[in-house]
C-alpha cells in the first residue's frame, strides 16, 4: 500500500505474511502469528528461542552464547576473569574461588551506567560540541569581514602611496617642464641675437659693395666698416641638461617602507572551551534562530498598485512598503490596508531607476537621466551624489548606513559598483583578480543588495548571472541559474534581496519564479506561487518576501520560511 494515499496497514506475520502478528521471537527478532510459531522453532532447532507476546517483545533478556561451550548460554559473570560464563564453566572448576555474579545484576548495573552516560552525552557533551561547532562557524563567518578589512587596509595604504607617488611625479615633471622652458627661452634669445648680427653683416656687405662702385674719394676716406666688431664672435650658450637619478632599492627595503604583514599564528588552547549544560526550559533559544524553508510557500497578501508597469518594491517596515513603476511617482503603501499612504515625485520629473530604504528609514532613489542619487527626508528631496560621465542604476543601503550604487559609463562600455559614505567614494568594485570586468557593460537592468555576511550581491540581467563579491570586492561566485527551471527558459535575474538566514533571493522573470540560493551560491529551491513576471524583491524583518510583478502590477507578500 502507498503510505501517502492510504491508512496505515496492520503488522503481518513475517512467515505467512497474511495473518495479523500475535507473537514475537526475541532471539531471532521475528514477528509471528500463533500458527507459525511451531514452524519457526522447527526451522531453527539449534537456537534457544524466546517466544513472547508481541506486546512484550524485547522484554526477554538474550544471554550471550558461551565461548567455551557453544550450546550453552551464559547466565553468570566471572568478575575476576571479566567474562560471561555458563553452568558448564562453573562445573569445570576453572572459576573456583572467583566472584561469580548473576548476569541479570551485571546487565542492570551496566544498563544504569549506559543510561547515565547517555544523560551526560545529551545534557553536557552534545550541547558542548554544538556550542563549539557554532563558535567555530561564527569565527569562520567573521573571516571574510576580518580578512576583507585587512585587504582593504592594505589596498587603501597602497592607494595612499600611489597618490603620494603621483603627486611626486607631477612635481618632478612640472620641474622638468619649467627647466625645458627656461632652456628653450635662453636658446631663443641667443638665436635672436645671432640673427640680428647676420642682418647687420649683410647690411655692411651691401654698403661696402655699393661704395666700391663710386669714384668719390671723400666717401672712401669717410667710410669706416664695423668688421672689427663682427670679428668678435658671440659667446656660445651651453647648458647642462638635468638628469633623473633613480633611487636604487631592494624589495626588502620597500617592504619596510610600505609596511609589514605579520604572519598567521594558529595555536590550540586546551582550556579554551568549558563543558556546557543543556537548558531544558522551552524558553532557552538562540538569539539568531535557524529557520527552515517551507515545503509550500504561501501567499499572504496581494496589493494592486495601479501602475501601468510595476518595477520595484522596498520595505520601510513590516507594515509599509515603497513602490515605483513607469512614472515619476513613488508610492508608500499600507500592507494591511492596501492603500497609498504617501506619494513622492522625483525632483527631475523622470522615472527613477531604482529605490531602496536606508538604515535610518529614508527613501533613496537613483535617476540615471540626470546622473544623481537622491534621498527623501521629511518629503524634501536631497541630492546626495551627482555624477559625471557615469549614470547610476541599482542602489541599496548597507548595514553600516552607507550606499552601494551600480554605475554604468556614458559610452555604455563599463559597469562598476561604488561604495559611498555620504557623497564620498570609499571603494570601487569593477574587475576580478585577472583584471576582467565583473559585470556586463551597457544600459541593462542590474540590482544590488548586501548580505548579512557583508557580501555584495548584484543581479546582472545581461550576463544572466548573480555576481557575488566579498566586502573587499573579491569575486566569491557567479550563480547562473538552476535547471530545470519551472518554464525551462533561460535564467533572467532582476530584483535581488537577502534574508536573516543569509539566503540570496533573485527574481527570474523568464520563468515566473524566485530562486533561493545560500550564501555560497548553492541552489535551494524555487518560489513560484503563481507569480506573473516577477521583477523587484524585498524582505521584511520577519522574513516575509514582497514581490513586484511587472505584468499584473501587483505586490505579493509571500511566507516561505517557518
Amino acid at each position: 500500500m502507498d503510505p501517502h494515499t492510504s491508512a496505515q496497514d496492520v503488522m503481518r506475520c513475517d512467515l505467512c505474511e497474511t495473518t495479523v502478528v500475535q507473537m514475537h521471537c526475541d532471539t531471532c527478532l521475528v514477528n509471528l502469528c500463533k500458527a507459525c510459531v511451531g514452524e519457526h522453532m522447527i526451522s531453527y532447532e539449534s537456537k534457544k528461542h524466546e517466544i513472547v507476546r508481541f506486546q512484550l517483545r524485547k522484554s526477554t533478556l538474550i544471554y550471550p552464547v558461551c565461548k567455551f561451550h557453544k550450546k550453552e548460554r551464559c547466565e553468570m559473570y566471572c568478575k575476576q576473569c571479566a567474562i560471561p560464563i555458563c553452568s558448564a564453566c562453573i562445573a569445570s572448576g576453572n572459576h573456583s574461588g572467583h566472584n561469580i555474579l548473576q548476569m541479570t545484576n551485571v546487565y542492570k548495573a551496566r544498563k544504569e551506567e549506559i543510561e547515565k552516560e547517555i544523560d551526560e552525552l545529551e545534557q553536557n557533551i552534545y550541547p558542548t560540541y554544538q556550542y563549539i561547532a557554532s563558535d567555530v562557524q561564527n569565527r569562520m563567518s567573521q573571516l571574510e569581514k576580518e580578512y576583507g578589512d585587512l585587504s582593504t587596509a592594505i589596498t587603501k595604504h597602497g592607494e595612499d602611496w600611489h597618490r603620494e607617488i603621483d603627486e611626486l611625479v607631477r612635481k618632478l615633471t612640472t620641474e622638468v617642464e619649467k627647466m625645458k622652458a627656461e632652456h628653450h627661452e635662453a636658446l631663443k634669445s641667443h638665436i635672436h641675437e645671432i640673427n640680428q648680427r647676420i642682418a647687420n653683416i649683410y647690411n655692411e656687405i651691401q654698403a661696402s659693395t655699393k661704395l666700391l662702385e663710386l669714384n668719390d674719394i671723400s666717401l672712401f676716406l669717410e667710410f669706416n666698416t664695423n668688421i672689427h666688431e663682427f670679428r668678435k664672435l658671440p659667446p656660445k650658450v651651453n647648458a647642462t641638461l638635468p638628469h633623473f637619478t633613480r633611487t636604487q632599492y631592494q624589495q626588502e627595503q620597500l617592504i619596510k617602507l610600505f609596511g609589514n604583514l605579520s604572519s598567521l599564528s594558529l595555536t590550540s588552547d586546551k582550556h579554551g572551551y568549558s563543558m556546557k549544560t543543556m537548558q531544558k526550559s522551552p524558553e532557552a533559544g538562540s538569539s539568531s534562530p535557524v529557520k527552515q524553508l517551507l515545503d509550500q510557500p504561501e501567499t499572504i497578501t496581494t496589493i494592486n498598485t495601479g501602475y501601468e508597469e510595476f518595477y520595484n518594491v522596498a520595505c520601510l517596515s513590516n507594515e509599509e512598503i515603497w513602490t515605483r513603476g513607469n512614472d515619476s511617482t513613488m508610492k508608500l503603501y499600507s500592507i494591511n490596508q492596501g492603500s497609498v499612504l504617501k506619494s513622492i515625485t522625483t525632483k527631475s520629473g523622470y522615472i527613477p531607476s531604482d529605490i531602496a530604504v536606508t538604515k535610518s528609514g529614508d527613501l533613496v532613489y537613483t535617476d540615471d537621466v540626470v546622473r544623481t542619487v537622491n534621498i527623501v527626508k521629511n518629503k524634501k528631496i536631497e541630492e546626495v551624489i551627482r555624477l559625471q560621465n557615469w549614470r547610476p542604476w541599482g542602489v541599496c543601503s548597507t548595514s553600516s548606513g552607507d550606499l552601494l550604487v551600480i554605475l554604468y559609463s556614458d559610452d555604455e562600455k563599463q559597469t562598476k559598483v561604488v561604495h559611498y559614505s555620504g557623497s564620498t567614494e570609499k571603494q570601487t568594485i569593477q574587475f576580478d583578480d585577472q583584471g576582467k570586468p565583473l559585470y556586463s557593460s551597457g544600459c541593462y537592468y542590474r540590482y544590488i543588495t548586501e548580505n548579512r555576511n557583508l557580501d555584495i550581491c548584484v543581479s546582472d540581467s545581461r550576463a544572466k548571472a548573480v555576481v557575488v563579491v566579498n566586502q573587499a570586492g573579491k569575486l566569491r561566485f557567479r550563480y547562473t541559474g538552476h535547471t530545470p527551471a519551472p518554464k525551462i527558459k533561460s535564467f533572467y535575474p532582476l530584483g535581488i534581496t537577502t534574508d536573516s538566514q543569509s539566503h540570496i533571493l533573485t527574481a527570474d522573470s523568464n520563468n515566473d519564479c524566485v530562486h533561493i540560493i545560500d550564501q555560497d551560491g548553492q541552489f535551494l529551491r524555487y518560489i513560484d506561487c503563481g507569480l506573473n513576471y516577477p521583477w523587484g524583491l524585498c524582505t521584511d524583518t520577519n522574513d516575509n518576501l514582497f514581490v513586484a510583478q511587472w505584468r499584473n502590477r501587483q505586490v505579493k507578500k509571500i511566507k516561505y520560511l517557518q
